[in-house]
């Protein structure tokens, strides 16, 4: 026998083993539902973890795996090419990873004790049905639409999909439409405001709440809202739709204070719904928050039916509540999780999502991550908010923007909960770092930490970050005592309150009540300050605050308080409070 027969016999002899394992494998049938976000990823992953397998998508849209969250700037022109919305066609994604894509075809019925599915054709109504071995439920959320008079006129639309914005994009293009009401001041709401302004109509916003943007804090919402208006946006809050009603060529929008607006288009934005149809029809468990239960591996009651997307809930890892979440993030990563799971066998548990998410508004950008203090009181979850202003980068490096970030934490071990950031630049990349940290189960310490890669341009010696975290150890040490914007009417007669600030600053506006006495001029002042009484101070933006208390604590004055946030953080904040009062 020669060197080559030594080498190639034992070589054939792998391969007709490997050939007889192959033969004994089960070709497995997976069938997913739903082909946008989630259900596209598991698809595309499942083919690459299993070559062999028999794969099929049904899509009851003409659409798959489309960028959901650019919808509104193709309306506004932002995106000029529709076809830059789409990731994958049916053809592209039936071609690279063999899977048979059906769309425009409805799922309307599952048998999970035959696991089969039933279908039906759109353009011909034709009903079949499809044998699984494996399941993926992936319907998404409806918007809403509420039963509200007059709803149905032409003219008044949700948003959600490809087919919705070509109606609109094709509503806009024949009529001459000069005035445009968004109902509803969420993410979409206030992209679509955006988008509606960038083509040059009048646009009004009306939102049921006392703020825009329910997932962050009023005064991080305030300095939106402020940004809002200076764009020439109205903004009507607290304020609900009462009815619709024609008024010749033009829609008349009542709400429920008693103002009408005039519209030639609407934009219903008030929010969506998890699509639990198929997963109630088929006996899955259904959740608290009434979304599609999932266990950690993203499987549903029956075990050979996965579910993912905007139809599940899961518990929030900060809170423990159940909750879903409507974001392309979360619903691409549960994808490729469950695809795992089903492929190798429960291997990879899903640790649930802190809602990080990123808003562009006109020229302002806002972010949150984690759970907004309002919602930690809500679930009776102890924690401090600290509020911080610094430049983007340095600022003796040019166009150094102002950022202000907020951010809630434990009084215990100071874990981090919560981060808000609104500014003009930067505030992508910071709260990518402060999700991390989140995410992770990371403290403030850890903030103080943090090493960033640092030159004039980008950052400064000591990034925003690393000021969040600075003052939040200085609060958890006690170096630092603090006090809210909407806590100086509690200030009594008889307690100090000093506006740390220059003379011309104070002069060009102040806080009720407060004298004026500049922390440079402290410690030439100290016999003048009254050692028996509570003192709260204030500077712009809440260092000088901080160095006046610091002094003062040092000279045996106890009952020292820094306005969290300073001047800039409590002029927003009032100034909102009373245009909703006085429009309420």
């Amino acid at each position: 026998m020669t060197g080559f027969d030594c080498w190639i016999m034992p070589t054939f002899r792998l391969a007709s083993v490997l050939n007889f394992k192959i033969q004994e494998i089960k070709i497995m049938k997976y069938i997913i539902v739903g082909a946008v976000a989630g259900g596209a990823s598991a698809a595309a992953r499942l083919r690459r973890l299993d070559e062999h397998a028999e794969i099929i998508i049904f899509e009851k849209g003409e659409y798959i795996s489309y960028a959901n969250c650019g919808l509104p700037y193709y309306i506004g022109d932002v995106i000029k090419d529709r076809d830059k919305l789409f990731v994958q066609t049916a053809a592209s994604f039936q071609q690279r990873f063999n899977i048979d894509v059906q769309i425009m075809t409805e799922v309307i019925a599952i048998n999970p004790i035959a696991k089969t599915i039933t279908a039906i054709k759109s353009p011909t109504g034709e009903t079949y049905e499809e044998a699984y071995d494996k399941l993926i439920l992936s319907p998404g959320a409806e918007p809403v639409r509420p039963p509200l008079p007059g709803v149905d006129i032409e003219g008044i639309f949700t948003l959600r999909s490809v087919r919705d914005t070509d109606l609109i994009k094709g509503y806009l293009n024949r009529k001459s439409a000069r005035r445009a009401v968004v109902v509803g001041a969420g993410f979409i709401g206030l992209e679509m405001a955006e988008n509606f302004h960038h083509l040059g109509l009048q646009v009004s916003i009306v939102e049921m709440g006392g703020q825009v943007l329910a997932p962050v804090d009023f005064p991080i919402a305030s300095i939106v809202q402020q940004h809002i208006r200076s764009k020439g946006v109205a903004l009507y809050l607290n304020a609900a739709v009462a009815s619709f009603a024609k008024s010749g060529e033009a829609i008349t929008v009542s709400l429920n204070n008693g103002k009408q607006l005039t519209a030639d288009i609407v934009i219903l934005s008030i929010g969506v719904r998890p699509d639990t149809r198929l997963a109630l029809q088929a006996g899955l468990k259904t959740g608290e928050a009434r979304g599609i239960w999932v266990n950690e591996y993203l499987q549903t009651s029956n075990p050979d039916i996965y579910a993912v997307g905007d139809a599940i809930e899961f518990k929030n890892p900060i809170t423990g509540i159940s909750m879903m979440t409507y974001l392309a993030g979360p619903a691409n990563k549960q994808g490729r999780s469950c695809a795992n799971n089903i492929v190798l066998g429960n291997v990879q548990k899903y640790n649930g999502s802190i809602n990080t998410a990123i808003v562009k508004v006109f020229d302002l950008t806002l972010a949150t991550a984690g759970t907004a203090s309002k919602h930690l009181k809500a679930a009776n979850i102890d924690h401090v908010v600290s509020t911080t202003h610094n430049g983007s980068h340095a600022a003796y490096y040019p166009n150094a923007q102002q950022m202000t970030m907020q951010i809630a934490f434990s009084p215990i071990d100071g874990r981090l909960l919560n981060a808000q950031a609104v500014g003009y630049d930067g505030v992508d990349k910071r709260i990518d770092v402060l999700s991390t940290f989140i995410k992770q189960g990371k403290t403030v310490y850890d903030l103080a930490e943090f090493e960033q890669a640092y030159a004039p341009s980008y950052s400064s010696a000591k990034d925003p970050v690393n000021m969040a975290g600075f003052v939040a150890e200085n609060i958890l040490m006690e170096r630092l005592k603090i006090f809210y914007w909407n806590e100086t009417g509690n200030i009594k007669a008889h307690d100090l309150f000093i506006d740390v600030r220059r003379k011309d600053e104070y002069d060009a506006g102040n806080i009720e009540r407060a004298i004026n006495l500049p922390v440079d001029e402290i410690r030439s002042r100290l016999h003048a300050i009254p050692k028996d009484t509570n003192i709260f101070i204030y500077c712009e933006a809440g260092l000088r605050g901080y160095l006046a208390q610091r002094i003062l604590r040092q000279h045996g004055f106890d009952n020292v308080f820094n306005l969290s946030g300073g001047y800039k953080t409590w002029k927003a904040c009032t100034d909102e409070s009373v245009l909703i009062a006085r429009a309420g």
